[in-house]
Parts: structure tokens; sequence; C-alpha cells
């Protein structure tokens, strides 16, 4: 880890608003050949048989928290193959056909992380199944909220979360991002609800039932499974942008747009950069508080975190980096989990460079520097000789979800910046270029990577390859020592601000901090000293207001900054934080800051047992072993 509308006075459900799509795109190939490596992540064998399309045809039971229907499923057979091996993970699974004619079909024992595998048998000729099921009221990739978690506390709301490996939880396929499918849906939710999903909407409005609305959907370019994805509530539009918009609930519509006004810009920006953008429509859906992350790239549709809106733009890096997505991950994807610094190091190096264009070289600079800082302590937590600090990362027996850190995100993309600034912008610009349209809708591999950075950025040259240290880079733990070290002249500025408070001038008497961006503030929060006296943090709080912060990132960094030095005064705010809000960036620092302290773990207790049935299953995974910790 996004949209628009018509007419201003149009806040109820403008969806339709005439929009045009472009085109359609001419090259959407689905990759169904193997990969040079299994993904150990699913049952599928796509070399004897391989899904090309889903076609979903549910109906959404605000009730019972379940999605019944059918998934159809084509596919593409190779030779003699007289089996397809399907991912699913607590579906009830109640008929597989094919036509009139019923399959015979098995389920696998159950795997904690990978599910059970379920087997059809193919009789000859067949290309095509369509399996009958339900999900489960606890699927992984499902969040149920009632009226009370939504903005405007009258209807419920469902989105799902596929990544890493949660589409299985709602869609019997073969979840893995080594096959490409594209997809088509037909969605029946309660009358007054909209269904939104990441696909091209045939029916903005909906098509009245008798027993409700369906909303119908398609998305022709190949796509892995993880970027189906689904959302259903009281939504309005608002269009920024020829191309571009913004989904949410009503309450939150003016707001979220004006916070994304850069839409288009953005996907200009990155089209000057990265080469067409080949999905039609890039529009934003701001989720509810509840959302685990700060944003899912799902294509033609990213979903975001209300946090990101702070009122000043100054958060929107967020969706610069979901943009960047839809070269670097949708276009083309890591094949397995294991290469997952494919799609997030590329992404966040795209993102920073997104931002200098669009906000200019200070603002990508002090960004460079405070990822730089988080990689660090990331390093610092796992430890230099951590096999989770390699870019190419061992997930044997573990749950892909288990492993993200800022390694695969800002190791990767420091790899890639040390890359430009050895061979140069201009040079490696044209080979990123190069890269997206070669493997334009197909997954690829950290060796086929190598390969490609081979043949067309180094063409031959060992000696660069060595200075580059590009096996290190990907195949070793810590960070190699020709690493570029970003550096900020005006974070240089904020560290004397930090070091003259902590030499005992007041928090009144920093300089120019009135007009500080939010990078600033961070900076600033990180640099004080582990200890303050109750008297300074008092003076901090005073002066710059940092408990009723509405910036979700100035906040987070000063009640790290409180829960270590217990001041009592903040602990409300951490409370109201932990409880209105889902990020799991957020969530897992802070309860693990309390968990450390004697007087916290009481605290990180009681509040998580209040706010845990606010998050999603994702969060939750997350934080059980952390709050558990100790008990």
């Amino acid at each position: 880890m996004f949209r628009y509308g018509c007419a201003a006075a149009a806040l109820a459900l403008t969806i339709g608003c005439g929009r045009t799509d472009p085109p359609a795109e001419t090259d959407r190939r689905v990759t169904t050949a193997p990969t040079q490596e299994r993904d150990i992540h699913s049952y599928a064998r796509p070399d004897e048989v391989a899904v090309t399309h889903v076609a979903l045809d549910l109906r959404a039971d605000f009730n019972r928290h379940v999605l019944t229907g059918t998934a159809t499923l084509s596919l593409n057979r190779n030779g003699s193959a007289d089996h397809v091996i399907l991912d699913t993970k607590g579906l009830e699974i109640t008929r597989v056909s094919a036509g009139s004619v019923d399959l015979k079909y098995t389920l696998g024992n159950e795997d904690r992380i990978l599910g059970r595998a379920l087997d059809v048998e193919l009789p000859s000729g067949v290309s095509e199944i369509t399996v009958a099921y339900q999900t489960s009221p606890g699927a992984a990739a499902l969040q149920w909220l009632e009226p009370s978690m939504t903005a405007g506390k009258k209807y419920p709301y469902l989105y799902s979360q596929g990544e890493a490996i949660f589409t299985r939880t709602w869609i019997p396929t073969q979840d893995t991002p080594g096959v490409r499918q594209t997809y088509s849906a037909r969605i029946t939710v309660p009358r007054e609800l909209h269904a939104v999903m990441s696909a091209e909407q045939l029916t903005p409005q909906g098509t009245e039932t008798a027993d409700g609305r369906t909303f119908e959907f398609r998305l022709t370019n190949p796509v892995p499974p993880y970027l189906i994805a689904i959302a259903v509530g009281d939504l309005a539009f608002r269009q920024v942008g020829p191309r571009t918009g913004v989904f949410t609930e009503p309450a939150m519509l003016d707001a979220a747009a004006n916070e994304l006004a850069d839409l288009e810009k953005m996907v200009s920006a990155a089209e000057s950069l990265l080469g067409p953008y080949r999905w039609g429509r890039f529009d934003v859906l701001v989720l509810p508080p509840s959302f685990p992350l700060g944003g899912m790239e799902n294509p033609r549709l990213t979903f975001a975190t209300p946090t990101i809106i702070a009122g000043d733009r100054s958060l929107v890096s967020v969706i610069a980096h979901e943009l960047a997505h839809s070269w670097s991950g949708n276009l083309v994807t890591n094949a397995t989990w294991s290469d997952f610094w494919l799609n997030e190091g590329f992404t966040t190096y795209v993102e920073n460079r997104l931002m200098e264009v669009l906000y200019g070289t200070d603002r990508a600079r002090m960004l460079q520097v405070l990822d730089r800082r988080s990689l660090d302590e990331e390093i610092t937590k796992l430890g230099p000789t951590n096999k989770d600090t390699m870019l190419h990362m061992d997930l044997a027996g573990r749950d892909p979800d288990d492993a993200v850190s800022d390694i695969a995100y800002e190791k990767g993309a420091t790899f890639l910046r040390t890359i430009e600034a050895t061979v140069g912008r201009s040079q490696f610009d044209a080979f990123l270029r190069g890269y997206f349209d070669r493997h334009a809708f197909h997954s690829i591999t950290t060796a086929q990577f190598v390969a490609d950075m081979r043949e067309h950025l180094l063409k031959g040259d060992k000696q660069l390859e060595d200075q580059l240290k590009v096996q290190e880079w990907l195949y070793s733990p810590g960070m190699p020592a020709n690493a570029i070290v970003p550096r900020s002249d005006v974070l240089d500025r904020v560290d004397q601000d930090a070091n003259a408070f902590a030499g005992g001038v007041a928090a009144a008497s920093i300089r120019s901090s009135s007009g500080w961006s939010t990078q600033e503030w961070q900076h600033f929060i990180a640099a004080l000293p582990e200890k303050l006296t109750p008297a300074q943090l008092t003076d901090l709080d005073r002066t710059f207001g940092f408990s009723e912060r509405r910036n979700s990132e100035v906040l987070f960094a000063w009640l790290r900054v409180a829960i270590r030095n217990h001041f009592t005064p903040a602990l409300p705010a951490l409370e109201r934080f932990l409880t209105t809000q889902g990020r799991r960036k957020f969530l897992r620092p802070l309860y693990e800051d309390l968990m450390k302290t004697d007087w916290g773990k009481a605290e990180a207790r009681r509040i998580y047992g209040r706010a845990r049935p606010l998050y999603h299953p994702l969060s939750a995974n997350t934080l059980d072993p952390i709050v558990k910790a100790g008990s």
C-alpha cells in the first residue's frame, strides 16, 4: 500500500456522471506459463491447468456476514491434465459443475496458512467450471462493519483486502501472483447500498431487483488474484479530473476530494516517467478508519486509509505510492511473495520521484531521509544478519504477511537509487521505462529481474555489476556498503532546532516552526532525546498542541515519545488514536512501545480489549502476539 464527481451539488451517489473510459487496451495478455520458481503459498499447478478468467455472481448478506453465489472459472489446460487445483480457505463448497453436469471434487486437509486445496476432476473438453460456495463470517479478506463503525453511522459497510493470500477466503481460484486472471462480476447488495470493485463499472447506479440492487463489473487486463477487490457501503463520488476521482461516504466527500485534488497531476507525472497508464481510470476509495493499510493498489480503484486526510495534502505520498503500483505490482508483478521487493521497492522508488516532480526536491529529499531512518531502525530491530533483511525473502513455512517490513520497501528503493546514482538518472530512467514495457501484464521473479538488468542496463559489464554489488543487495542480509545515503538541508536545520530544545531553549523560541511541513515535524520529534523531563514534555505539548494534532503522522511520532517518557497528559490522545483507526503501520509500534514498559502492559491490554473488534483481521493477527506477550 484511488477517484471524482459531476456537479458540485451532487453529494449523493453521482457515480454515473456520464463518465467515459478510454479505448480498450490492446495488449492484455494472460500469462499462464509457470514461472521459474514455484509459489510455495499456493496449491495451484498452473503449468498443468491455469485459471485465466473469473466470473463472480455473489450476494452480500449483511445479517450473516457472508457472500453467497458462484465463481465460474475459465481454464487453460496443458496437454492431458485432467485435474485443476484451486486455493480455498474457510469456504463452504456446495457444488462444482460444468454446465449442467456435476463434477467430482475433493477438499484437502486444512493448513493453517494455506487453507485447503480444492481438487476438481476435469472431463475431456471441459474448459470452464462453476463453483457454488459461501464465505465464512470470519473470512480474513472481508471486514463487515456495523453502521457505528462508519462515518455516516446509518448503514453497514463491507470491504476486502486480498494481499497477500487472503483472496482464497472469498474466491475459489488459483491464489498466486504468478497466475494472472481477468474477471467480471455481478454483485447484489441491499437496495440502499452501492458496490464498487477494482474493475470497470458497467452499471454505475446498479439495477433494481426484487430484493436489492445488482452491480456489474469487468476487468479485461489480467491481474493476480490479490488485486480483485470489492467494497459495499453508502458511497458518494466526486470527479477531480478527466480520469480521476474519489469515492467515500458522503460525510467525508468534501475533505477527501480536496485532499486528493492533485490526482490527475499525479497520473500525468507518472506517465512522463513510466509510460502510458494502462488501466483506464485511477479512482480512490477512502475507506472507514479500520482499514489496516495506508493504501492498497487495487487497479482502477485504489483503497486508502482516512488517516491520509491531513487537511494540507501533506500525506498524499501514500496515494503517489499506490499510483506507482499501477506499473510496479499491477502491470509487472512479483511472481512469488519471496519476490515482494519487486512490487514494493520499485514502487517506493517511483513514489519519491513523483513527489519530487509534484512538490519539489526538498519534499522528496526529506521523505528519503525519513524513510532511510525507518529502514535503519528496522535493520537494527531485526539484526543486520537476520535473513529477513534480505530483499529476496525466505518464506518457507511462513505466512507472507508475517515478513512484511520496511526491508522490501525501503531497502528495495535504496537499491534502485544506488543504481540510479551509479549509472546516471537518464540511463536508469530509460531502463525503468523499458522494464515495464518488456514485462507488461506478466509476473516475474528476482532472477528474471537480474537477467533483464544484465541485458538491458549492465549490458554485459561485469565490473559495473560488481560495483553495484547486485548479488549482495538481493541475497545477503543488512545494508551493502555502497548504499546511497540521502541528505536534506531542510532537515539539517531542524536537527539544530531539536538540539537547541534539548539544550534548554523553550519550545516557543524555535524559529519558523509555524510553517513547518509534516516531514519537518516528524523529523523534529524523532530527533528529540530519548528521555525528556515532564517540564519539557509539557512545554512541547502546550506550545505545539501535539496531542490534539489531526495529522496522523505527527500525532503518531509524538505518542511514541509520550509512551517512552510516560507522559500521562497524552494518554487520552493515545487511547483515542488506538481506538479510532486500524492502520497497522501505527498500531504495531504503539502497542510494542506500551508492552516494553511495566505501566504500559496493562494499558495496552485494556485498550486492545476494547479496540480489537474494530480492527481488520490483518491488523489483529499482527497485534495478538504482541499484546499477549508475557500474559
